[in-house]
This record gives C-alpha cells, structure tokens and sequence, in this order.
C-alpha cells in the first residue's frame, strides 16, 4: 500500500504545486487546459499558504479545500472507471457510485500529510503541444525543490463543461494503472463489494489517524 500512497501523494500534490505566476482567476469553459491548471492550483497554493492548520493535515480542513478547489476540475467518474478497467462494467450503478465516491475520499485523504510539505517548490512547464480540435491532451511539468526534479504529468479531456482532468502520471507511472491492479486483485478475491468494503474500510482509517505534524 505504501506505493499507492506515494503515488497518490505525488498526484494530489502536484495539483497543488504548480507556479504561482498566473493571477487567481476561475476558470471556465473556454480555459485552455494548462491555463486551468495554473488557476486552480494558483488559488489553491494561496489557501494553503494562509491556513496554519492546513500545513499541520487539518484532514476536515484539506477535505473541504480540494472538494471546493480542486473537485470541480476533475473528473472522478473517469478516474474510477479507468481504474477499474472491464470489471467497471460488471458493477451494478449503485456500486459505481459508491466506487467514485470512495476512491475519490482515499486519494484526498492518502495525500493530507503531503501539503504540510509545501514550502519552496516550484513547476516548470513545458510547452503545451496540442491541436486546437484535441479532445484529450497531456500538460507537462516538472517539480522543482529539493532533491531530483519530479515529471509530473497531467492528463486532460475537453468535456462539454471545460476541461477535465482525470489522470496524472508520476515519474513514468500513471495514477490509473497504478491503481489498476490493485482494483483487479481486490475484485477477484472478494468480488465488486469487497472493494467498496477495501476502499471504506481504508477511508476510515485514514479520517480517524492523527495529522503527520501533530
């Protein structure tokens, strides 16, 4: 599980860890995609900058911030159903729901601790090569701090309310496939439910430990 959380850690992270250079703004439908992220996460770095609890892992205080900040411009429906890959299909519509809303809690919750982390950091974007019809393309960036630089990449869709993003990829590894697998062997030893009951079961966990800085 450690590998999940590093990666999930380094996803949500790096949608808060983009150059602070673009003025806050809100986003609408007609952001270009790496415009979008430079807002959203603009605003995000502001709130978490001036929030003390929030860089202790106030874990109520991160929930209601990337529900508020970050949700919007993502799509979780996506991200789970990428994630699960053919068994998304097997799932009744009540456990899709409860799979969105579950996976969506545990990568929130899995990087609470990473924003306490925040200080220096800097992105560096690459130029956006894209069609001016694409419907899905890759932001590309790279986290500057301490230690190694970090690629992070985001993966985008235009939808019919703006762009999308439903998937990130972390030193060569994509948040979907990593997660992937670990879906799969849930759901052949313990079926669909038994991953919903994996994935509450975990959240429950992560809501009642004590923030890293406390």
């Amino acid at each position: 599980m450690k590998s999940y959380k590093r990666i999930t850690q380094y996803f949500m992270t790096g949608l808060l860890l983009i150059s602070c250079t673009a003025f806050a703004q809100t986003p609408d439908q007609a952001t270009p995609p790496d415009a979008l992220i430079k807002m959203v996460v603009t605003d995000v770095m502001a709130s978490v900058k001036s929030d003390p609890d929030i860089q202790k892992g106030n874990i109520p205080k991160i929930v209601d911030l990337v529900e508020k900040k970050i949700v919007p411009y993502t799509d979780m429906l996506r991200t789970t159903e990428m994630a699960m890959g053919p068994n998304w299909k097997k799932a009744t519509p009540e456990q899709q729901n409860q799979l969105v809303v579950e996976f969506k809690n545990l990568l929130i919750r899995t990087y609470s601790g990473a924003l306490s982390q925040l200080r220096d950091q800097t992105v560096q974007f690459k130029a956006l090569r894209a069609a001016p019809d694409d419907k899905e393309v890759v932001v590309k960036t790279v986290v500057l701090g301490r230690g190694d630089p970090v690629p992070l990449d985001y993966r985008l869709e235009k939808t019919d309310k703006g762009w999308k993003v439903y998937d990130m990829n972390i030193m060569g590894v994509w948040l979907i496939e990593a997660y992937r697998n670990q879906f799969s062997n849930q759901i052949s030893q313990n079926g669909i439910d038994g991953l919903v009951k994996f994935l509450q079961d975990r959240n429950k966990q992560l809501a009642s430990a004590k923030p890293a800085n406390s």
